[in-house]
C-alpha cells in the first residue's frame, strides 16, 4: 500500500513541470496534494482510476487541498465537521473500512509571528479531532504541517530558534500530537538520519545546497507502527518548493 503527500505549490504550474510524471511513476493507492491554490473549474485532472476529492479555499488563488484515491471512501468530510467548515480548504477526511486518512495543510504562523496565536488554536482542535477519530480507527495524517519538530530537521537550527515554523510553541504542538497516541513515520524509522528536507527556499541556490526544512509528514497511529515499512522524502523530485513524502504499508493490513 504506497501513500504519497506532495505540497505542489499551485497545481497549475506543477503540472507544466512534470506532475504527471511523477504521479504515474509512484501509482500510489493515495495521493495528497496540498496548496493547490485555485478554485473548482480551474483545472480538470485526467487521473484514470482515481477518485478526486478537492476543498477550495473560499479566497481566490490560496491554499486548498486534494486527494486523488484507487479506493473509493465510505464517507468524505472538509474542515473539522458542520460546526467549523475550515474556510481556507486545509483539511479533508476519507474513512475506509480500517481506517481514516487525513491530509491537511497546516496555517503559516507569518514571518511576523501575527498567525502563531491561530497557529496554536488550531493545533489544539487538530489534536482533538484526531483523537476522536482514533478512538474509532487508525489516523493516518499527512501533509505540510509547517515545523520542524527537532533540530536535526532543518539545516540551520541555532539561526532559526523562534522564527515561524521552528518556535519553542509550534515544535511543543508537534511533541504534544506524538505523545498522544501518534508517530512521526520518518522519525520512526529513521531517527538519527541527517540532511533530508522537504522544503527550501526559492533564494539563489539553497536547494543545490540542500538548505532545507523537514515539514512535510505522515503522522500515523502508534497502532499501525507494525505496518510500516518505509518512509521517505522524495528530494529528488522537482515541480515546487516542496518535495512529495511517501509511506509504504504493509499489505497484510487490510486498508479498504
Amino acid at each position: 500500500m504506497k501513500l504519497v503527500s506532495w505540497n505542489v505549490n499551485g497545481i497549475r504550474a506543477c503540472v507544466k513541470k512534470g506532475f504527471f510524471n511523477y504521479f504515474k511513476e509512484m501509482d500510489a493507492d493515495i495521493f495528497c496534494i496540498q496548496e493547490s491554490k485555485l478554485q473548482e473549474g480551474q483545472i480538470e485532472l485526467e487521473l484514470e482510476g482515481y477518485h478526486q476529492y478537492w476543498n477550495y479555499a473560499l479566497r481566490k488563488g490560496y491554499s486548498g487541498t486534494a486527494v486523488f484515491t484507487k479506493h473509493k471512501p465510505i464517507s468524505v468530510s472538509y474542515g473539522l465537521g458542520d460546526s467549523d467548515p475550515e474556510p481556507e480548504g486545509r483539511i479533508i477526511t476519507l474513512e475506509f473500512d480500517q481506517y481514516y486518512l487525513i491530509t491537511v495543510y497546516t496555517p503559516n504562523s507569518k514571518r511576523d509571528l501575527s498567525r502563531l496565536d491561530y497557529r496554536l488554536e488550531w493545533e489544539d482542535q487538530i489534536l482533538d479531532y484526531l483523537l476522536d477519530l482514533d478512538k474509532i480507527k487508525p489516523v493516518i495524517l499527512c501533509g505540510d504541517l509547517n515545523v520542524a519538530h527537532q533540530e536535526i530537521d532543518l539545516k540551520n537550527p541555532k539561526s532559526n530558534h523562534g522564527n515561524s515554523g521552528f518556535t519553542q510553541e509550534e515544535r511543543g504542538k508537534m511533541t504534544s500530537l506524538l505523545e498522544a497516541g501518534f508517530i512521526d513515520s520518518f522519525r520512526f524509522l529513521y531517527p538519527e538520519k541527517q540532511d533530508v528536507y522537504t522544503w527550501w527556499s526559492y533564494m539563489n541556490k539553497v536547494r543545490e545546497r540542500n538548505i532545507g526544512w523537514r515539514i512535510d509528514y505522515f503522522i500515523l497511529s502508534k497502532k499501525l507502527a507494525g505496518y510500516l515499512k518505509d518512509s521517505q522524502a522524495h528530494c529528488h523530485v522537482l515541480g515546487s518548493d516542496h518535495c512529495p513524502v511517501y509511506i509504504e504499508l504493509d499489505p497484510t493490513f487490510n486498508l479498504v
